[in-house]
């Protein structure tokens, strides 16, 4: 993260703008908006520009510009063509540690204006970080249309009753889930739907009956992050993740997924690799419990999908005998997503009728797979974790009487920007593997349908 997104007060607050034309135009605009007052200085300067801060509390040199116009100012903004002056402004507000902001000179920059969504007092910046503001302002513009533009009434309503609310509900979390409660229910409804009063009400009523409820209870979110990439989350999913207090990720969770979490949520990492466990998983099924118990909603956030070797059923089971409740979402299992990025039909008309998923550990230097039903016509068999296994895999299938030509493939980190794709067959993938600096996670694809990548590949 280059910038760290902060929200300036500028209400009757001195902010210098130099610069008369079109730009310093539109930043005079965006200025006034948040009630700054603006020390203009140009040598010439917009008539549009010059009418709008014809008021007392703005000011206007028309003059070049001087070192001394930084002082006692907030906020420095350069809107000139001119790149000396620019860079001039820049080194006055640098050496001053004031905030300064020169247009299309990111680079001169210790602040950048982002794109706004303004529904006051709810605001929604995006920002590319300078790079394309362009791509921002179309981001911006696909929220304006699904977000309500009573969200603003909406957030001064909730306002008006934040102190009585804090007074009245002591416990944070408590105080939490009535708001979200309010924001969920009838109260928000109302109050979108133009009926204040009715809204008021209802809350009032909510909040005279808060002693009566019952205390937090704890509840336990089961969730699959998929192969890895962030847009390949489930709605529900990110619906879920924002509303965790408590955070327990894989080591296959990608950070841009943790991110999407509550940025406030505790998270916790219980990854597990080969020979290598942070928590044994009887700890981490026994720390969903005592959690949940504690009043909190833990989200349990695994990559891929949490019931296709992902050990959820067996944390769900001590859940299920605690008398937690629990919920569980699907993710994208790394077969169907690696898979599909890869351009390889796991099923196709013409090579595969049926798709088996096993897992590649191994137990010591063994497996105990049941190699017959692995070699059968017309099926794609799938190897989950099965890196360190391969060169046994293709061994023992060659062994069961599966052609040493039978197209294979090893998926590396599927789905994200380090994916690699290696193919070959059961006799030339295990050379070609050695050969490379592979990395986990991997996925192993046997069968008729890898010979279509070629054609198909589209990542």
């Amino acid at each position: 993260m280059d910038y760290l997104p902060l929200f300036h007060k500028l209400k009757a607050q001195p902010v210098l703008l130099v610069g008369g034309g079109q730009v310093a135009l539109r930043k005079a605009k965006f200025l006034l908006r948040a009630g700054a007052h603006i020390r203009l200085v140009a040598m010439e300067i917009n008539t549009e520009l010059a009418e709008l801060l014809s008021t007392e509390e703005h000011v206007i040199l028309k003059r070049l510009y001087q070192s001394s116009d930084i002082d006692d100012v907030m906020l420095i903004i350069a809107a000139t063509n001119d790149r000396d002056l620019n860079t001039q402004i820049s080194a006055d507000a640098f050496s001053q540690n004031i905030p300064v902001n020169v247009v299309d000179q990111p680079e001169l920059c210790s602040f950048i204006f982002p794109s706004i969504v303004d529904r006051s007092p709810l605001l929604i910046a995006v920002s590319s970080g300078g790079k394309s503001p362009v791509l921002a302002r179309l981001l911006r513009a696909r929220l304006e249309t699904f977000i309500p533009s009573a969200y603003g009434a909406l957030a001064d309503f909730l306002g008006s009753f934040r102190a009585k609310v804090s007074k009245k509900i002591g416990d944070f979390t408590l105080r939490m889930r009535f708001w979200e409660k309010v924001i969920n229910g009838p109260v928000a409804e109302l109050l979108l739907a133009g009926k204040a009063d009715q809204a008021k009400a209802v809350l009032e009523v909510m909040l005279e009956n808060s002693d009566s409820e019952v205390a937090a209870q704890g509840e336990v979110y089961l969730v699959g992050a998929g192969p890895g990439d962030p847009d390949l989350l489930t709605f529900r999913a990110l619906r879920l993740m924002q509303q965790a207090d408590v955070v327990l990720y894989d080591r296959l969770v990608s950070q841009q997924i943790l991110n999407m979490t509550r940025q406030d949520a505790e998270k916790i990492h219980v990854g597990k690799q080969r020979q290598l466990h942070t928590m044994p998983q009887e700890n981490i099924s026994n720390l969903l419990v005592t959690l949940a118990q504690e009043g909190k909603r833990v989200l349990r956030l695994k990559g891929g999908d949490p019931f296709i070797f992902g050990r959820g059923g067996e944390e769900i089971e001590k859940l299920a005998e605690a008398k937690i409740p629990f919920q569980v979402v699907p993710g994208i299992t790394a077969a169907s997503g690696c898979s599909s990025y890869a351009g390889i039909p796991l099923t196709h008309r013409d090579y595969a009728q049926s798709v088996v998923f096993v897992t590649g550990h191994l137990k010591g230097d063994r497996s105990d797979l049941d190699w017959r039903h692995l070699v059968q016509d017309n099926q794609t068999v799938v190897f989950y974790m099965g890196l360190i296994s391969l060169p046994l895999i293709c061994e023992q299938l060659i062994k069961h009487v599966r052609s040493a030509e039978t197209p294979a493939a090893l998926i590396q980190q599927g789905t994200t920007p380090n994916q690699k794709i290696f193919t070959g067959t059961l006799s030339s993938l295990p050379a070609i593997i050695k050969a490379n600096k592979v990395q986990a996670p991997t996925l192993i694809i046997v069968g008729e349908v890898v010979s279509l990548h070629a054609k198909l590949a589209w990542q």
